[in-house]
């Protein structure tokens, strides 16, 4: 059994002045830990693009059966220590989050208990809102506050400056398919950020309306609920055109890159400027960048939303 990590105690009941000041309290010098174990994921995740390259270049076009069992040896351990290592990431993340959350559901349930007798339950369905999933939603992303973009950024910097030392411009033509994705996410999580709130709060109040609902007899359409829950529905599907649009361009962008190297890597051999051990590193290469761009995007909307959670949860505890 795992036993749930307990959190800096700071002698008072009051919240964090801000996301990060939150997170370093329910984590402390543990962000430190997971996020150096992070360098060493993205490291092991980008270390076979090299040993991809060899093995087309250095053991099938030589025809080196020694090199050729050696390296993919090699390639073997390091796809192990790479799935062990990640394995762990997520363990000490999980734990981290895991332990926020009971540590914050423990803590507000004790302040709503001591208030109690003052609000004489007008926020019961608000509390229960904030107990159950936004507190989720917050302290889960204490796990991964560093470490996420830690070990993204370093898969990027290492895949992206591997490809520069070896084709300058096949690697420059392939990163200019990931700029619009860094300019295209501020721009429309903006927008997602507002839906987040205004959902947040109304489903508060939903909570107050089912949980002091009028008599039995009453007809729910003369309440508020029935209009409150048509904004939820309306709030939704709006995200999701927002949401899943960014995706769809995004997973074109990431799809496009791959059929240009391809083009200009294909040209680049045809001329003897470079090998096709190269251009099937290369590949491998963009297609394991996908990933971490697709994920640092995900983290930005995700911090994003913590951010507004928390600014939500903390007005609501004074």
């Amino acid at each position: 059994m795992i036993e749930p990590r307990k959190p800096e105690r700071t002698g008072d009941d009051t919240p964090a002045p801000s996301l990060w000041r939150y997170v370093w309290r329910m984590s402390g010098v543990h962000q430190l830990w997971v996020s150096l174990l992070a360098v060493v994921v993205a490291a092991l995740n980008m270390l076979p693009i090299e040993l991809q390259r060899r093995l087309v270049d250095d053991a099938i076009s030589d025809g080196k059966l020694d090199l050729l069992l050696k390296l993919a040896a090699a390639y073997a351990t390091v796809l192990i220590l790479h799935g062990l290592c990640k394995y762990l990431l997520r363990l000490y993340q999980g734990w981290l989050s895991e332990s926020s959350i009971r540590y914050n559901r423990l803590h507000l349930s004790q302040l709503h208990e001591d208030n109690e007798s003052e609000r004489a339950h007008e926020e019961d369905g608000k509390v229960v809102s904030i107990i159950g999933t936004e507190i989720d939603k917050l302290g889960g992303f204490v796990g991964e506050c560093m470490s996420q973009p830690v070990v993204n950024s370093a898969m990027l910097i290492f895949g992206l400056g591997y490809m520069l030392s070896q084709a300058p411009l096949v690697a420059a033509i392939g990163l200019a398919a990931l700029i619009p994705q860094v300019l295209l996410v501020p721009v429309v999580q903006k927008r997602i950020n507002v839906l987040i709130a205004r959902r947040v709060n109304t489903m508060r109040r939903v909570g107050d309306d089912l949980t002091h609902l009028p008599h039995k007899d009453t007809d729910l359409e003369e309440t508020e609920l029935p209009d409150r829950i048509d904004i939820l529905y309306r709030n939704r599907m709006v995200t999701f055109v927002l949401k899943f649009g960014m995706k769809a361009i995004i997973n074109f962008l990431n799809g496009v890159t791959p059929l240009i190297v391809l083009i200009v890597g294909g040209y680049m051999v045809i001329e003897g400027q470079t090998t096709i051990g190269i251009v099937v590193a290369f590949i491998s290469g963009f297609d394991r960048l996908s990933d971490p761009m697709r994920e640092m995007l995900s983290y930005y909307r995700v911090a994003a939303q913590a951010n507004v959670q928390h600014k939500m949860i903390a007005r609501w505890m004074k």
